[in-house]
Order: C-alpha cells, then sequence, then structure tokens
C-alpha cells in the first residue's frame, strides 16, 4: 500500500463517511468493499438489482439496498424528475432508477452516500452520465474533467485532463488548473501548477499556443492563490535548470508538481509514458469539479484499485 492511501485513510477513518458501490455482482467490487468495511475506513452501500450479489463474501457490515425494495423509492423519483427539471418524466424516472448508476448517483445526490464509486462493469460514459446529469458540477465549474495522482516512492504529481475532454477551451483550462491545484492540497502537494505546452513562455506563436497562454491568464486573473504559470514546455516546468534559463522569474517553472495538458491527447499519452516508462503508479482517474465525488473504474480494475479508489473518493467527500 503506497503512504499516499494510508495517510488517506488515517484522514477518513471513523468519520462515517459513506460510499456507494453500484456493481455488487462483481467479485473485485465485493472484496473491496468487505475490506473497506472491516477496516472500518468507510461504509459501503451496495446496489443489488437484477443481478445477485457476488457469493463466498461476509457482508454482514455493508448496507445492501434494492431499488425495486427501497423504502424511500417514490421520494427518489420526485427528487429526480425535480433535478431534471422537465426532461424525464415520473415513469421514465421509475424506469431509469432501476439502472444500478442512476440509482446509486441519487443516493449521492439525496445525501444517503458520501460518494460513488463504479466503472468495473460500466463505461465512462455510463457512470459519469448519471452524474452530470444529477449531481451536475460545482458553482464556477462547467466541465468535470479527470486526473491522475502519479506516484513513485516520496514523488508525488499531479496530471490533468487526461481522461474527460478531448479538445479544453481556455476557459475550461484554467478551470481544470485551479481544481487540479485543490485536488493537489488534499494529497499534501503544495500546488505549483504548469500551463504545458510545446512552447515556453511565447516561443511559438500558434492557436494552440495562444489557447494556453490565455488560460494562464483567466487562471491568474481568478485569484485562487494559487501559484499557476505557463505556457511551458514540460522541461521547463520541471527541470529547475531548464525553467530558470527558459522562464526567468516564473515561480513555477522547474518547480511544478500539478501539470494541466493542452488536450486529452497529450494528457493520456504524458501519464501512460510516467506510468510504463518512468514506473509512476497511477491512481485514478479522480473525476474533479463535481457537487459530490463519483469515480470511474477502468474495466480492467483489480479489488485493490477499488479499494484505493474508495478510499480516494471518501477522502474527496471530507475534503468539500
Amino acid at each position: 500500500m503506497s503512504l499516499i492511501i494510508q495517510e488517506l485513510k488515517e484522514k477518513i477513518s471513523g468519520k462515517g463517511l459513506k460510499v456507494v458501490f453500484p456493481e455488487s455482482n462483481d467479485p473485485r467490487i465485493i472484496e473491496a468493499a468487505v475490506k473497506l468495511a472491516e477496516e472500518g475506513i468507510v461504509k459501503p452501500i451496495l446496489v443489488q438489482t437484477k443481478d445477485p450479489i457476488a457469493s463466498g463474501y461476509d457482508i454482514s457490515k455493508c448496507t445492501v439496498i434494492d431499488p425495486k425494495s427501497y423504502d424511500q423509492f417514490d421520494k427518489m423519483v420526485e427528487a429526480f424528475v425535480a433535478r431534471r427539471n422537465g426532461k424525464a418524466t415520473k415513469e421514465q424516472a421509475q424506469e431509469w432508477l432501476l439502472d444500478e448508476n442512476y440509482f446509486g448517483t441519487m443516493l449521492v445526490y439525496m445525501g444517503q452516500a458520501d460518494g460513488m464509486v463504479s466503472g468495473a462493469c460500466h463505461s465512462t460514459g455510463e457512470t459519469v452520465r448519471p452524474a452530470l446529469q444529477i449531481i451536475k458540477t460545482k458553482p464556477g465549474v462547467s466541465r468535470t474533467f479527470g486526473y491522475f495522482l502519479m506516484v513513485r516512492d516520496n514523488d508525488k504529481y499531479i496530471f490533468g485532463d487526461c481522461a474527460i475532454n478531448p479538445n479544453p477551451t481556455a476557459e475550461h483550462l484554467a478551470e481544470f488548473a485551479i481544481e487540479s491545484a485543490k485536488a493537489a492540497e488534499m494529497f499534501g502537494i503544495t500546488p505549483k501548477v504548469a500551463m504545458l505546452s510545446f512552447s515556453t513562455n511565447g516561443s511559438a506563436e500558434t492557436e494552440e499556443t495562444e489557447k494556453v497562454r490565455q488560460a494562464t491568464a483567466l487562471a491568474q486573473q481568478a485569484n485562487s492563490g494559487y501559484e499557476i504559470d505557463g505556457e511551458m514546455q514540460f522541461d521547463a516546468a520541471f527541470v529547475p535548470s531548464v525553467g530558470a534559463k527558459k522562464y526567468p522569474g516564473s515561480t513555477v517553472a522547474g518547480q511544478a508538481n500539478t501539470f494541466i495538458f493542452p488536450d486529452l491527447n497529450s494528457g493520456n499519452i504524458g501519464y501512460k509514458i510516467a506510468q510504463r516508462l518512468g514506473q509512476f503508479e497511477a491512481m485514478g482517474p479522480i473525476l474533479a469539479g463535481l457537487n459530490s465525488p463519483v469515480n470511474d473504474l477502468s474495466r480492467g480494475c483489480d479489488s485493490e484499485d477499488a479499494y484505493n479508489t474508495a478510499i480516494i473518493t471518501a477522502a474527496q467527500a471530507l475534503n468539500k
């Protein structure tokens, strides 16, 4: 277990935080939920729908809810219709809320759970869509995005967006920078945020570099209190000698620990290079910008991934 997960466990243990797992028919999820419950870290909620809960595990310390017999289902339907504000009828709500992801998301929205972890058996769209429709983004945030916590020994970095938005605007990148800085603090990182590009401090003039420059200006104008600078190449952001030469006077260049990629291509490629060649552990994608935390597992995940993601989800809820 990595040090960061141990530190987060200590923060959230005993706080009574509830994490809902919609995929209760998957042994990987049940194994993680049972371990969390036995350790007293979070209180897992298992959603039981048409599929049976994976057998062979003692789930007595977990809460099990079947949407078909849930005593607040009618109240949930009413809340869903109101939240969708004319985009769903009562009949549609009754049908959709039998879907485990919609049901789990509504548990979070109604305060019956503090966060949700899904995706072991569902696509990213199936996990994230209900969250965007019901929980929605925080005030001042127009897009959710996915960041990775990159860990190797005592080194910790934030990489975003590496999971959701193919071609974010300058406004989106500015939001990602501020929300990533908040995420960094949750993991004990004092954020220094680099807005990455193939150009450093105006060395190239293209539509792509101008977008990153605009994003940097918007993030700085938000007066968030975080150190955010750009545009800069990765070496200028990371290597002190290169940062001093290419971007003199910047308090971020050469010292960055939170990296905002200009698009999904570069973000996804970048984190996988660090993971595979640099031997970093990539924790995520962790979704940011939502009113309450919902996180998406890879369908290739194992029980440890689900366990760690639930701990991070609970920490997000506590941090909120």
